[in-house]
C-alpha cells in the first residue's frame, strides 16, 4: 500500500508557514501500515497541480493533499478536482447551512466567498470539518483514494482522524503494524548503534529498528509488521527485554514521555523535592521542568545566577571561588547546587555553568565548556562536558545533561 502526500501553497514554497502536516500526516499513515514513499509541495498553480495529480495517480493508492480550500481566488483546489475528475461543482445544502449558522452565532455578516465554500465537486464524497468552513472531499477513482483536505492544522487533524481513517479502513485491507520506541539519552547515535549491534543483526525481516536521533537523545523506534497481532507482540516484547538488558542505563523513558517528566515521576514516587541554579541556560532547564503540568508538587523554583554578582549576593558563594576557579568550574557549579537546595530547602538541587558562546572561549575553557552539578541529601557531584560550538543545542544539551544526572542520581539513591 503506497500512499503520497500533496502539501499545497506558494506559502509553503516561499518559507512563510512551515508545512507540519505533512509530518503528521505520515506518522498516523505509518500507524495503519501505509509506506509514504512521496511527498510534494506545489505552489497555487492550476497547471501544476493538475500535473502533480496525473503523476500521483500513476505511483500511489492513496494521494492526500491539503491546502487550496480557502474562500479566496488562490484556493484553487476544489476547481482543479472538477477537472481532474470530470466532474463540476455543485452546492451542498448541509455544507451551507452549517456554514450560515458559524457566521450567524458569531453575529458576522455573510459574503460571497463564505458561501462559496458550500460549493463542492459533484462526484466527491464530503469530509466534514466541524472545526471550519471548509469541508474535506474524498473521491476515489481506478483503484486509487484522493484525499483534499484544508491546510489549517487542527481543522485537518480532526477531517483526518474522524473522517478519513474510518473510510479508508473501509475502502483498503491493512496490515497489522506494532510500533515501540524507546527514548534515549547520554549517548550518540554511533555509540548506540555499537552496543546493541548483536540485538539488530539478528532482528527478522518483519522487524525494522530505526535511530531516530535529536540534541542529545536518541529514539531507537521498533516496527514489525504481520498478520498476527499476538504473535508480533510478543516478538517485540522480546527484544525490548534484551534492549534493556543491554542499554537500560540509558533508557529513560518510551513513546512519547520527555526526560523532564520522567524525572518528574521518580521525584513524586519518592516524595522529593528539587530546585535549580542556573547560569549558562538562562532559564531553559527551569523552563523544561515547568512545562510538565503537576510539576508544582515536587519542584520548588530556580535561582537565575547569570552574573557572578548573583552568585555571590543572591547564592552566597564565596568570592574566593570564582576568584580562583572562575565561574564556569567545579568549585563554583558544586557551590551553586548546594546553595540552592540549602536556600530553596529541597531535596535536590541542579546547577549549570559554562560557556555557551559563540564568544568567552579560551584554550583552557573552549565554547561549549559546561559543568553540571546535582546536590542530593547525602552528596554533590559534578561533571564537566564540550557541548560543541552552537550556542543554542549548547543551552539544550546542557539541561537533558542535568536532568539525566538528575534520574540517575535518583534511581541510585533509592
Amino acid at each position: 500500500m503506497k500512499a503520497e502526500i500533496i502539501s499545497i501553497g506558494d506559502e509553503l514554497l516561499l518559507g512563510q508557514v512551515i508545512d507540519t502536516n505533512s509530518a503528521w500526516i505520515g506518522q498516523e499513515l505509518n500507524k495503519l501500515g501505509i509506506n509514504v514513499h512521496f511527498k510534494s509541495t506545489v505552489g497555487d498553480s492550476k497547471d501544476i497541480l493538475l500535473k502533480t495529480l496525473n503523476e500521483s495517480a500513476e505511483r500511489s493508492d492513496i494521494i492526500i493533499m491539503t491546502g487550496g480550500l480557502g474562500p479566496t481566488k488562490d484556493d484553487l483546489t476544489k476547481h482543479v478536482l472538477c477537472d481532474y475528475f470530470e466532474t463540476k461543482l455543485v452546492q451542498n445544502e448541509k455544507v451551507l447551512e452549517w456554514v450560515t449558522s458559524i457566521f450567524t452565532n458569531r453575529n458576522l455578516p455573510i459574503i460571497t466567498s463564505n458561501l462559496e465554500q458550500a460549493m463542492l465537486p459533484e462526484s466527491c464524497e464530503v469530509l466534514w470539518n466541524k472545526n471550519g468552513t471548509a469541508p474535506g472531499m474524498y473521491f476515489f477513482k481506478n483503484g486509487s483514494a484522493f484525499i483534499s483536505m484544508p491546510g489549517v492544522p487542527f481543522e485537518m487533524k480532526c477531517i483526518f482522524e474522524e473522517e478519513v481513517i474510518p473510510k479508508l479502513k473501509k475502502q483498503f485491507s491493512f496490515p497489522t503494524i506494532i510500533h515501540k520506541t524507546l527514548l534515549t539519552v547520554s549517548i550518540g547515535e554511533s555509540f548506540l548503534a555499537k552496543k546493541i549491534a548483536l540485538i539488530e543483526d539478528k532482528l527478522p525481516n518483519h522487524i525494522k529498528l530505526a535511530y531516530l536521533p535529536n540534541v542529545g537523545a536518541v529514539r531507537l523506534r521498533l516496527s514489525a509488521y504481520g498478520s498476527n497481532q499476538e504473535a508480533l507482540t510478543h516478538e517485540l516484547n522480546i527484544i525490548i527485554n534484551e534492549l534493556y538488558a543491554c542499554i537500560g542505563e540509558y533508557i529513560f523513558g518510551e513513546e512519547e514521555e520527555s526526560l523532564a517528566n520522567a524525572v518528574g515521576k521518580l521525584l513524586i514516587k519518592n516524595k522529593q523535592t528539587l530546585a535549580t541554579a542556573e547560569s549558562c541556560t538562562g532559564g531553559y532547564l527551569a523552563h523544561l521542568i515547568t512545562a510538565i503540568s503537576g510539576s508544582s508538587a515536587y519542584y520548588k523554583g530556580s535561582i537565575l545566577a547569570y552574573d557572578n554578582s548573583i552568585k555571590e549576593n543572591i547564592l552566597h558563594i564565596d568570592k574566593s571561588i570564582i576568584e580562583t576557579h572562575g565561574a564556569v568550574s567545579e568549585a563554583c557549579v558544586m557551590a551553586m547546587a548546594s546553595q540552592a537546595r540549602k536556600l530553596l530547602e529541597t531535596d535536590f538541587a541542579i546547577a549549570t555553568s559554562g560557556i555557551a558562546g559563540p564568544s568567552g572561549g579560551s584554550a583552557e575553557k573552549p565554547v561549549g565548556t559546561v559543568w553540571i552539578a546535582i546536590a542530593s541529601p547525602t552528596r554533590c557531584i559534578a561533571k564537566v562536558f564540550n557541548m560543541g560550538d552552537h550556542r543554542g543545542r549548547t543551552i539544550e544539551r546542557t539541561a537533558l545533561m542535568g536532568l539525566d544526572l538528575l534520574r540517575k542520581e535518583l534511581l541510585t539513591a533509592n
